[in-house]
């Protein structure tokens, strides 16, 4: 398998299929109501919407990478605003994510795979990157399962309430 078969089967594992370490982040995602994703327990920073919409800005920066473009903070914002607590947003703002991941997918099926090992556009560490486009792609997979794992504790939180 090529490293954007490995990249892709990793991706698809936490999202949808049965990763280690248990439920995929689609799932984990999904588990609690729509009322639950926009609360913000008690001495929590964030909601679960407002996580969720950050997965997606660095998903979507990710891509932007993958394709040449210079490293820097997502274009909406690295924790940007989930917006209005309603069903519909959530239902749009989960969307959202999908649709990030599907287009991640088809960005990893269409990169050179001589390319994996080349160092990214980025210019933010006095001018030298230090980071390869493998493992931008991996850092990102790290990122949404620890993030998954802040959101899972928050529905156990939301669910007790």
């Amino acid at each position: 398998m090529n490293i954007a078969g490995k990249l892709q089967h990793q991706l698809e594992t936490v999202f949808v299929g049965q990763p280690w370490y248990g439920t995929p982040i689609s799932t984990i995602v999904t588990e609690g109501s729509w009322m639950a994703a926009f609360n913000k327990p008690h001495g929590s920073v964030h909601s679960i919407a407002h996580i969720v919409l950050h997965m997606t800005t660095w998903t979507e920066e990710t891509i932007s990478r993958l394709k040449g473009n210079e490293a820097q903070l997502p274009q909406r914002g690295d924790w940007p605003e989930p917006g209005e607590a309603s069903e519909q947003n959530w239902q749009q703002l989960v969307i959202d994510l999908d649709e990030a991941n599907s287009n991640l997918i088809k960005t990893l099926q269409a990169f050179p795979d001589e390319k994996w090992n080349d160092l990214i556009n980025d210019k933010r560490n006095m001018g030298e990157p230090v980071t390869t486009y493998k493992d931008l792609v991996y850092g990102l997979i790290e990122h949404q399962v620890y993030h998954a794992g802040q959101i899972a504790l928050l529905n156990r939180i939301n669910h007790a309430y």
